[in-house]
């Protein structure tokens, strides 16, 4: 695995968070077999899943009176705080099976921080990296022709009250994991140890990559900040629309909310899915070549289903209970 590096060191602190996310991409597009990792933080920000609504799943004024930026990013799964207590971490490789290359990385992270005494493990039911139980790193991924991207925060230290100000998750959500709050689900790598943030950085970088560098040019960032544009648009960010009394939480995948849109004739436009579920490829597109035209009842959405296979789109999803929550939404 290779270190990716900016042209000067300190360019991984301070920049907005959509211009990592851009490297990514930009990294996933370079000729060859090689892996790259590479660690950054930020100011402020909430990172919302590709498919959640963002009005629902933060409070967007107490975002806004704390100086703290919402982005969404192009992989599934729940929002996630980040600040200059959190490391953000990425991870590009080439991979057919982006399900698979997930839950190497994770168990490469637990094992990275077990090396340090810590008592790490992955939580492979949600992707979780967990120190005594508790959430120390939250992961997500989504896939590039050729291409798998896994990013994710590693939480050096922590702001709990910030961190549930920003951020408002469903009723749903909580009483599945049993808790009553964001921070009591979490823990701090500085909780269970004396390590600096400087130290342990290096650690991560030593032991995912040992001296193997590289370091990108003016022109390449150049770059990068062109491609993170999309990122900063409103289209983007508030492209997500669902009732938060809709939906279910299904054990193993996530919440998943849907909405029906029809046409003045009464027949499905377009089919919407919210929550922090993880598609393998994005759901909406292979729904909306079955269900456009289509009467908005149970029997006409069952028959435009049949021989959907659910499972290719999020996985462990079964399409039996993709047409039940999507009759919810009705």
């Amino acid at each position: 695995m290779i270190y990716a590096q900016l042209p000067a060191e300190g360019d991984h602190i301070g920049r907005p968070l959509p211009f990592y996310l851009a490297m990514e991409e930009w990294l996933a597009r370079r000729e060859g077999t090689e892996s790259y990792f590479f660690m950054w933080q930020v100011d402020p920000t909430v990172i919302c899943g590709r498919h959640q609504d963002v009005e629902l799943e933060t409070d967007l004024d107490f975002c806004r009176s704390h100086g703290i930026r919402v982005v969404r990013r192009k992989s599934g799964g729940g929002c996630v705080y980040a600040d200059r207590n959190n490391i953000m971490m990425s991870y590009i490789t080439p991979s057919a099976d982006v399900v698979t290359t997930f839950g190497e990385y994770t168990s490469g992270v637990a094992a990275m921080l077990r090396s340090l005494g810590l008592d790490a493990r992955a939580d492979t039911s949600r992707n979780d990296v967990l120190i005594g139980g508790r959430k120390v790193s939250g992961n997500a991924f989504y896939h590039l022709p050729g291409r798998s991207i896994v990013h994710g925060t590693m939480l050096y230290d922590a702001d709990p009250e910030m961190m549930s100000g920003a951020i408002t998750p469903s009723r749903a959500k909580m009483q599945s994991k049993g808790v009553k709050s964001v921070e009591s689900r979490i823990t701090t790598v500085k909780e269970h140890s004396a390590i600096g943030l400087e130290e342990f950085k290096r650690a991560v970088r030593g032991s995912l990559c040992g001296d193997r560098t590289l370091r990108l040019t003016n022109a390449d960032t150049e770059e990068i900040e062109r491609m993170s544009e999309e990122y900063f648009a409103d289209s983007w960010l508030y492209r997500r629309r669902s009732r938060r009394d809709a939906g279910r939480r299904i054990e193993g995948i996530g919440e998943i909310r849907p909405r029906i849109i029809t046409d003045d004739d009464g027949l499905i436009e377009r089919v919407e899915l919210s929550g922090d579920f993880f598609a393998i490829i994005d759901p909406e597109s292979g729904l909306l070549e079955r269900l456009k035209g289509v009467r908005p009842d149970r029997e006409a959405i069952a028959a435009a289903l049949k021989g959907y296979d659910a499972s290719r789109y999020v996985a462990g999803l079964t399409t039996e209970v993709l047409l039940d929550v999507i009759c919810e939404g009705i």
